[in-house]
């Protein structure tokens, strides 16, 4: 089975027909998924702020939401993700495929098995699934979408946005994009051993960097101009990917 994450601006979904909304429960709480097609591809949604982008960045139930996921079976999750940038070569209105991250938070869960008795250690060397990223990578290219193949993400905990001295510090640590959900939902997903690729879209330039204050209109009016493009790169993707869990991720 196939998910989307969306991310801010990704609330509701042009061209996505709705069949039933579902409210799971999970032992870290409840969270509901949304089954459908998107341009005829069966697809389970999560907007992962809930319907109308009520639930900000720090509340949101991450270990809910992917085991939630797990209980419908599905193996292959791509992510989407509003991100403010810190490298030059990655303007507002480009996308970025994520191939390592940065934790900066502080006030989340670690782990998905965090029950009395489990130990479980994950290697993350390689955070993101490669085949979805493949696949990601060929269609961009048949559509010309302007996408950068790597990249960093850091996640801090927001909802505030960064200072600038926090963005220099964070491009001197080797970061490209920073953003406020992608860490733990990439850590659980893995744990869970279900392929997962994300997808950020960069609505602004970082604090410090940006001429102009940082505001959450910038970020949806660019999300909201990206969104067609987007859509349609990631329904010709979910064309392509197997259903079933690479190797890679499932060991």
């Amino acid at each position: 089975m196939l998910a989307l994450i969306g991310g801010t601006g990704m609330s509701d979904l042009p061209g996505f027909t709705v069949e039933r909304k579902r409210i799971l429960c999970t032992r870290y709480g409840e969270a509901t998924v949304i089954e459908g097609l998107l341009h005829g591809i069966p697809l389970l949604f999560l907007p992962r702020h809930g319907e109308g982008h009520t639930v900000p960045p720090h509340r949101i139930n991450y270990r809910a939401n992917m085991l939630a996921l797990q209980q419908c079976g599905v193996t292959r999750i791509i992510a989407t993700a509003a991100v403010g940038s810190l490298n030059q070569a990655m303007k507002p209105g480009d996308f970025v495929l994520i191939s390592d991250f940065i934790d900066f938070t502080r006030e989340r869960p670690l782990t998905i098995f965090d029950r009395p008795g489990e130990v479980v250690h994950t290697d993350f060397t390689h955070a993101y699934c490669p085949e979805i990223r493949h696949v990601l990578e060929r269609t961009a290219a048949t559509l010309q979408v302007p996408v950068h193949f790597s990249g960093t993400y850091l996640c801090a905990d927001g909802p505030r946005y960064e200072t600038p001295a926090e963005i220099r510090m964070f491009a001197q640590w080797g970061a490209d994009v920073v953003g406020m959900t992608g860490v733990p939902e990439v850590v659980f997903a893995h744990e869970l051993h279900i392929c997962y690729a994300a997808v950020a879209i960069v609505t602004n330039w970082a604090a410090g960097i940006s001429p102009s204050r940082l505001s959450h209109d910038e970020v949806t009016t660019m999300m909201t101009d990206r969104r067609p493009l987007l859509l349609q790169w990631l329904s010709r993707a979910f064309e392509e990917i197997p259903r079933t869990a690479c190797s890679a991720c499932a060991a």
